[in-house]
């Protein structure tokens, strides 16, 4: 599979991205690791996590990851690793314990998904949403002695917007650190309000975008709508969508058929074609849902495709998912 570097760092990763949000809840720990081992296989060095998968029992998916790797056979070396820090991972938190970065939490945090992890470093810490509570100071001199001190090589975000990216990249550049290599945002067919301001601040700033939900929680992937109980169910209620929206799917469909693609493959080509993106994260429950995702990689959308697309799905350019100030009007 192609690699990239991610943002402006010398970091190679994969063009698609393993997440693992699914691990130990929807997805048992025998599967997860063969899904570990068939994405290693098929060129996919690049895995995404977070300290608080697999609620109700936080931590539990960096724990299956740990025990997979520490299976050896140069799995750990083999793998770019990235988790994340920001959540509340206890049932009564205490006044430091609660969703933040603060210096006190992200020390303690990061040395619990160590453990987890089983690794002596996480290669991409990422701060899982914007904390307007933190100074600049206080934040870049937490992520700057966690490098100083080897438990991380690299800072990333999620759920950033582009003023906040911009400020912190700028404070660590006047720092003169390396600053951020990667955002993390709900980029989709559905949801292009990133390419107001976010992907334009990433391509400026050096930020590699890494979209999570390029699938748009498996609306993309193929059907005429929801699935009562499923996650498409759950992402058609959150995106507030009716039953005009089969339809653009029906569309969307004819064109992937037109192309003689599947419609997955198409919905993360398409997110990679934007030059500010550098993989796209897709998150797997079945060893059978990696299928393809190398084909994703690898195809090229021409210029009349992604007209095409735009003509579908561009009614969604503009319109906030929610009120409120970025990021929470397009992230949670």
């Amino acid at each position: 599979m192609e690699t990239t570097r991610l943002g402006r760092s010398g970091l190679e990763v994969s063009r698609i991205c393993l997440g693992t949000m699914h691990f130990g809840t929807r997805t048992s720990e025998d599967e997860a690791f063969r899904i570990l081992d068939g994405a290693l296989e098929m060129g996919i060095n690049f895995f995404d996590t977070a300290n608080v998968y697999g609620r109700p029992n936080t931590g539990r998916t960096e724990e299956i990851i740990g025990r997979w790797m520490g299976q050896g056979g140069g799995r750990r070396d083999s793998v770019v690793l990235a988790t994340k820090v920001y959540g509340n991972m206890v049932d009564e938190p205490g006044p430091n314990e609660g969703h933040g970065i603060s210096a006190y939490k992200v020390r303690k945090h990061c040395q619990d998904s160590l453990r987890r992890l089983g690794t002596d470093h996480i290669d991409l810490y990422q701060v899982h949403h914007i904390d307007r509570r933190v100074p600049l100071e206080e934040f870049w001199r937490t992520f700057g002695r966690l490098e100083d001190d080897g438990d991380i090589l690299y800072v990333g975000t999620s759920n950033f917007p582009g003023w906040g990216l911009t400020r912190y990249q700028m404070a660590a550049w006047q720092r003169g650190l390396t600053g951020i290599i990667s955002e993390q945002t709900q980029y989709n067919l559905f949801n292009r309000i990133p390419e107001l301001e976010v992907l334009p601040a990433c391509e400026t700033m050096g930020i590699g975008v890494i979209p999570y939900m390029p699938l748009g929680g498996g609306l993309l992937a193929g059907g005429k709508g929801p699935v009562p109980g499923s996650r498409t169910s759950q992402v058609w209620a959150e995106y507030g969508f009716s039953e005009d929206r089969t339809s653009q799917l029906a569309a969307y469909s004819e064109l992937c058929s037109d192309l003689g693609e599947r419609e997955h493959v198409v919905a993360i080509a398409w997110t990679l074609a934007h030059a500010a993106v550098s993989s796209a994260i897709v998150g797997v429950r079945t060893l059978a849902h990696l299928q393809g995702l190398d084909r994703a990689a690898a195809l090229e959308l021409d210029s009349d495709t992604l007209s095409q697309l735009d003509s579908i799905f561009d009614v969604n350019l503009g319109r906030p998912l929610k009120p409120g100030p970025a990021p929470e009007a397009y992230a949670w």
